[in-house]
């Protein structure tokens, strides 16, 4: 079906408040469910490609986990503002956080952007802010954390290791899982975060209907898995794996520090870890394209099932209604990557699902 056509390109999304960002290229849309049950859909282009240096191996993957971040901030934004619209920021259903509240809990949504998406960056303005806050939030619940933790531990049951040393980075590969996981199933049992994991999960469904070359119908898109090998939770659970595995072999070749306070030992080494976090990041991104192009089907799949079953936390069986959102938000991304959108910013607001299957711009065969 799909051999008689150009290539396509790749998809990649992330759930928001009520809603799903997709993004191509060169292309982008977000699409939300208000509470009258209308369907807001904002579309721009994202015209600046990866050029140059930032095309390479290992450096990609960085500049990718920036553009996924800011991307991100901006679709988590723009649904907060509509949410907070519906509900005067103050009658939101459920007992989830306020949508101010959310921004903080960025990186709970961060990984549903999926790193190969091959997305471009934001020509966008503001959300700075809030991407510091969640890099620094990710860095604590990354590195710093798990070290204080590991070192922590150790010292309580008597046992004197080097904070680099290779039993004490095991032991702090085991907290980091701990802490992620731990992170995620907490959050997990807010309502409001727990709708963004079945907006995950439409997310999902609705780019493994796309990469069969299906139509992009709620018939189709029933029928896939909520599991997806470029999920940014399996970015995160390999960026975890692999800096076990290179810290544990690291770690004992480098000088041992020795202040005479395990506290500040931690602290010492996990500040050392810091600035390699950016190297780490982008050789998993290299390793996450190898698995989710050469590991999908057969024994190497297996390669897979650590990311598979954590995204078994952050990933639930959408409804209908949500799933609609989902091809909706694909739907005017694909329309705009094929050059027949605006250049400017547009919003457009469709009554029910059915409205915007039958508007031209958003044919069933897009």
């Amino acid at each position: 079906m799909s051999s008689a056509r150009e290539p396509r390109p790749y998809i990649g999304g992330q759930a928001v408040i009520e809603g799903v960002m997709m993004r191509a290229p060169t292309s982008l849309a977000t699409a939300v469910r208000r509470r009258d049950g209308t369907i807001t859909i904002r579309e721009r282009r994202a015209p600046v490609a990866r050029t140059g240096w930032v095309k390479w191996p290992f450096v990609r993957g960085v500049a990718s986990l920036v553009e996924s971040l800011k991307l991100g901030n901006e679709a988590l934004r723009f649904s907060s503002e509509k949410l907070q619209t519906d509900y005067d920021g103050d009658d939101i259903p459920g007992d989830g956080p306020k949508p101010g509240i959310l921004s903080a809990l960025g990186l709970s949504v961060w990984h549903l952007s999926a790193q190969d998406a091959g997305g471009a960056p934001s020509t966008e303005g503001g959300g700075g802010g809030s991407m510091v806050v969640m890099a620094a939030l990710m860095m604590g619940l990354l590195i710093v954390l798990p070290q204080l933790a590991a070192s922590g531990t150790t010292r309580l049951f008597g046992v004197h290791w080097a904070a680099q040393s290779a039993q004490a980075q095991a032991v702090t590969g085991a907290f980091k899982l701990a802490i992620v996981i731990g992170y995620m199933l907490a959050i997990r049992r807010v309502s409001l975060i727990r709708r963004v994991f079945q907006y995950h999960g439409a997310e999902h469904k609705t780019i493994s209907t796309y990469e069969a070359d299906e139509p992009l119908d709620l018939a189709h898109a029933r029928t896939k898995t909520t599991r997806h090998p470029r999920c940014g939770t399996t970015f995160l659970v390999m960026v975890v794996i692999v800096s076990v595995v290179v810290w544990t072999v690291l770690g004992g070749l480098m000088p041992r520090l020795d202040t005479g306070n395990w506290l500040l030992d931690g602290v010492a080494f996990a500040l050392v870890k810091l600035p390699f976090f950016p190297l780490l990041a982008g050789l998993t991104f290299e390793l996450q394209r190898v698995f989710a192009r050469y590991c999908t089907t057969g024994p190497l799949r297996v390669l897979l099932l650590p990311g598979f079953w954590v995204q078994g936390i952050t990933t639930i069986e959408p409804d209908d209604a949500q799933l609609e959102i989902a091809l909706a938000s694909l739907r005017a991304t694909l329309f705009r990557e094929r050059g027949q959108g605006e250049d400017s910013p547009t919003e457009v607001d469709y009554k029910t699902y059915g409205d915007l299957v039958a508007a031209d711009r958003l044919r069933p065969d897009a």
